[in-house]
């Protein structure tokens, strides 16, 4: 399995050819499918870098770390972020929650100092200049905060990359082709809705760009999803699923949206989390609006990287736009929200319905 899973990010995800320069970032947990890796990695040509972290590295950092300090740039990521070709990112955490308690404060300082270096990342990625993934190695503390056996959790990773087909590549490249109708559609529309449960949301997509994420950026990929006109965004959302946001929980949020901006916003858990990160420049815009559809995910594991990919689900994120999207909202916050839409789930596109409970009715 570990054999297909580097193939996989390495000649489908990142492409790469003899002579790139790839960074690979990760914890040593990973160290199975490191070693792997690296052999593939050299077989095509590339030199190849390595980034690995310890348990508890960021707490120490936030714990013994001065103002000027988590304000310095790291010096060989942002070389990497400016000079190399391509950059995995395996997670694999030793702890989800080690950083809870760290304040507000040093959290804000260390986001804000690595707005500029998010920024360049996302603007080589939008010029094909750096290509990246990232990517999921099962881990106890991964398992655990799902409610999952490890074996269960590596599993449910497994499954969600197509890891399970005999040819993983070619299934990802049929979910390519089915999200490419999808994107041909909405590229086509202006406006966009979303209705649900505590849910009636609108926004403008006009001159902006739909796009097919089918597995080159995030493995697990599975969504459509652009940069709404800032300031048309209206209406109120409930996001259902619970997530983590630096290592915090944060559940039931509500928001309402005024003229593109978050005027109002409740968490039935993590309200301190919602507090701190409005009050950062940007948060209260969004910079991405999607639409899931990797149906082999049915279930919110409090990781990002896959439950904005489940299959019958749409997200808003707060903060930086993606650049390819024709997006302009800068900020040191990217942070995806997302909701259900199963049940009493509706999307129109320019009045016409599109989407009802969960799965899309376009020809």
């Amino acid at each position: 399995m570990l054999d297909k899973y580097a193939r996989l990010l390495v000649d489908y995800c990142v492409g790469v050819e003899p002579k790139q320069r790839v960074l690979v970032k990760s914890t040593y947990l990973a160290e199975p499918l490191l070693q792997i890796l690296y052999q593939l990695l050299l077989k095509r040509g590339c030199s190849v870098e390595f980034d690995l972290s310890f348990q508890d590295q960021d707490k120490i950092m936030y714990d013994f770390s001065s103002s000027d300090q988590l304000s310095t740039l790291p010096v060989f990521y942002n070389k990497a972020v400016e000079e190399f070709d391509a950059l995995i990112r395996v997670i694999a955490p030793f702890n989800l929650k080690s950083t809870a308690e760290v304040s507000s404060d040093k959290k804000r300082i260390l986001q804000e100092a690595m707005a500029p270096l998010r920024k360049r990342y996302m603007e080589r990625s939008a010029k094909k200049e750096l290509k990246w993934v990232l990517c999921v190695y099962p881990t106890q503390a991964a398992a655990q905060e799902c409610g999952m056996s490890l074996a269960d959790y590596e599993k449910f990773v497994y499954q969600s990359c197509m890891l399970d087909m005999d040819d993983p590549i070619s299934a990802w490249q049929d979910l390519s082709r089915r999200q490419q109708h999808i994107v041909d559609y909405l590229n086509k529309v202006s406006m966009v809705r979303y209705v649900g449960l505590n849910t009636d949301i609108s926004f403008s997509t006009k001159d902006r760009i739909w796009i097919n994420s089918d597995g080159h950026y995030n493995m697990p990929s599975g969504e459509v999803f652009t940069g709404p006109v800032e300031d048309s965004v209206q209406g109120h959302v409930y996001f259902s699923y619970p997530t983590v946001y630096e290592g915090a929980d944060v559940e039931g949020v509500f928001l309402e949206v005024n003229n593109g901006v978050v005027s109002t916003w409740k968490a039935e858990k993590g309200q301190e989390v919602l507090d701190r990160v409005f009050s950062i420049k940007g948060a209260r815009q969004f910079g991405e609006v999607a639409i899931g559809t990797n149906y082999s995910i049915q279930r919110a594991t409090k990781n990002i990287l896959f439950d904005e990919k489940i299959g019958g689900s749409i997200h808003m994120a707060i903060g930086a736009s993606y650049p390819e999207t024709g997006g302009n909202n800068d900020s040191a916050v990217h942070w995806d929200m997302i909701k259900d839409m199963k049940v009493e789930g509706q999307i129109f596109a320019d009045n016409t319905l599109i989407y009802e409970n969960g799965e899309f009715i376009i020809d």
